[in-house]
């Protein structure tokens, strides 16, 4: 028989167990973060019908969309959880309360091409709060909030949430008579990092924008000097356009309320060469970046949009959300050696190596660990003991426990520290109370440690 060659496809992460450990770690951490802001978890199917996923999507999205058929239907995979959540919410109108507070970790599937770091199938983490008619400022205030705790209680700390509202832009083009050529504009502008300001406004010019109004343009976008200054600065162009005075409120409103939320000055900046999605946003929009490794990009995004299911219900459904890229940010974060390889990543706190052929003992004493919420681990494999103890060694089990024939005549237990190296016999009440002790000790730290 011709064996077939193992192998992964490209653009698809696997990751070896202790890698898999510290990634779940960060998924547990987050959706006790978005818990506690009171969001409730919703898992909706990879595959939907392609005219669901289709409803606003075509262009690009047709391109990369993983489409199939089976039988009659015409099917394909998610490629993001907004459009699936848009489809629930119309679905499940009549039976949700709103504001509906949803957040959803789960795959998704793009068919572009694979490159370092990007991939065709990733992890999301989303949160959404959905109104029905209306959606009050303060829930684009609270999501830079829930930002800053998930990313601190990860261990990330040199990050910055860049804020902006997309109303100042649009109001801003349109008072300079550029309604038409706007897109074009923020796609430009969206280039400002990586080819500077000189040749973003070369590129302005070649569109077909006259000088002056290019030269307004890069005066606007360069205003900085902290939040108040901006905000302050913005209000030299009040009065002018009613959609940019209203976006200006709102801007002013999210910055006022997100230290009440807990976001210090430090980790959020106005910033005006942020659009975001240039069809999709509405309001407030959201980048959020690394200090020390701008080049990595957002690591999250999102911002504020009018109808949430317009293509599914006629009921206005504006909403708020971001979305954390997962799979990529893992990545990256594993390759700037931020990822905390000193957490416990066993798939066991305790390994048993029982040395007696009665395996009774062993087995209640495993039995009463886990009562306790120990994982633990029987090993029971006819191997030698060398073999045993290199087993929880390269899985990076802290502890071992020692059960022969002294320890069950006893009634106790010798429990090794593999870390420390010391090992003690004592009853089960007390090596389980030593084990918390070190356990709390070990667990102690957070997925990502901040390099710097």
């Amino acid at each position: 028989m011709e064996r077939i060659k193992p192998r992964t496809l490209s653009g698809f992460m696997e990751l070896q167990p202790d890698s898999q450990m510290l990634f779940e770690r960060i998924l547990e951490t987050l959706r006790d973060t978005y818990s506690l802001y009171g969001f409730t978890p919703l898992d909706t199917p990879v595959i939907e019908a392609a005219e669901i996923l289709l409803a606003k999507g075509g262009g690009e999205t047709e391109k990369q969309i993983y489409r199939f058929t089976k039988g009659d239907s015409d099917l394909a995979l998610r490629f993001d959880l907004t459009v699936p959540l848009a489809k629930y919410v119309a679905l499940n109108y009549g039976k949700l309360t709103f504001p509906f507070r949803r957040f959803q970790i789960g795959k998704v599937y793009r068919g572009e091409r694979a490159q370092r770091g990007r991939f065709r199938e990733f992890y999301q983490a989303d949160i959404d709060i959905i109104g029905d008619g209306k959606l009050d400022i303060i829930n684009e205030a609270e999501i830079p909030g829930i930002i800053y705790r998930a990313f601190n209680r990860l261990g990330l700390k040199r990050f910055k949430i860049r804020i902006n509202n997309r109303k100042i832009l649009n109001g801003f083009y349109a008072m300079l008579d550029l309604t038409d050529k706007s897109g074009d504009v923020m796609r430009t502008i969206d280039k400002l990092d990586k080819i500077g300001a000189e040749k973003v406004r070369e590129l302005l010019l070649e569109d077909g924008i006259p000088a002056d109004k290019a030269d307004s343009i890069m005066q606007f976008i360069a205003i900085s000097g902290g939040n108040d200054a901006i905000l302050t600065e913005l209000e030299n162009y009040r009065g002018k356009n009613e959609m940019f005075d209203t976006g200006l409120d709102e801007l002013a409103t999210v910055c006022r309320y997100l230290s009440a939320f807990g976001v210090p000055e430090e980790n959020f900046e106005v910033d005006l060469t942020i659009a975001r999605g240039l069809d999709y946003y509405t309001g407030t929009v959201y980048e959020t970046v690394m200090l020390d490794h701008p080049e990595i990009g957002s690591i999250c995004s999102g911002g504020r949009y009018d109808n949430l299911a317009e293509y599914y219900i006629d009921k206005p459904l504006p909403g708020v959300g971001i979305s954390i890229g997962l799979t990529r940010l893992f990545y990256v974060l594993g390759e700037q050696g931020y990822l905390n390889d000193e957490l416990v990543t066993a798939p066991a706190d305790v390994l048993i190596l029982p040395m007696t052929d009665d395996l009774t003992y062993a087995i209640k004493t495993a039995t009463y660990l886990r009562e306790a919420g120990i994982r633990t681990q029987l090993h029971c494999e006819q191997k030698k003991f060398k073999a045993k103890i290199s087993y929880a060694d390269k899985l990076g089990i802290p502890y071992v426990v020692f059960i022969g024939e002294d320890e069950v005549a006893g009634d106790v237990i010798t429990l090794k520290d593999m870390d420390m190296g010391t090992q003690e016999t004592l009853p089960v009440e007390e090596a389980l109370s030593r084990i918390y002790q070190g356990l709390g000790h070990k667990n102690c730290g957070t997925p990502i440690r901040d390099c710097y």
